[in-house]
């Protein structure tokens, strides 16, 4: 079932991710794009790496992580924890979050 959130881009689905913050109409959590920009990739260069997102959606998944810094930090760091234990590289978290959310078709 789809929650709307206060970001008119970010929604919750328990379908999508277990209910984690996603762009709306993507299987892309809010997490994806601020592991990006937290890695240095400026916010209108983001669509570069997710090009089905708009500069709209960056900036609002951008807004909702700081209104929501500690809940987005939880759900980088438990997905982070799934990973390789063996200090994966940067572009390996991008890589592995951007696949993780297509594998699950939504």
């Amino acid at each position: 079932m789809e929650t709307l959130t206060e970001h008119p881009y970010v929604t919750r689905d328990d379908s999508i991710l277990s209910g984690e913050p996603i762009i709306k109409g993507t299987p892309t959590p809010v997490r994806a794009i601020v592991e990006n920009w937290r890695m240095g990739v400026a916010p209108q260069d983001i669509p570069t790496h997710l090009p089905h997102l708009k500069l709209a959606h960056i900036f609002d998944a951008l807004s909702y992580f700081a209104d929501h810094q500690e809940e987005i930090l939880q759900y980088i760091e438990r997905n982070r924890l799934g990973r390789d234990t063996k200090a994966p590289s940067e572009s390996h978290a991008y890589a592995a979050t951007s696949s993780e959310a297509h594998q699950q078709g939504r």
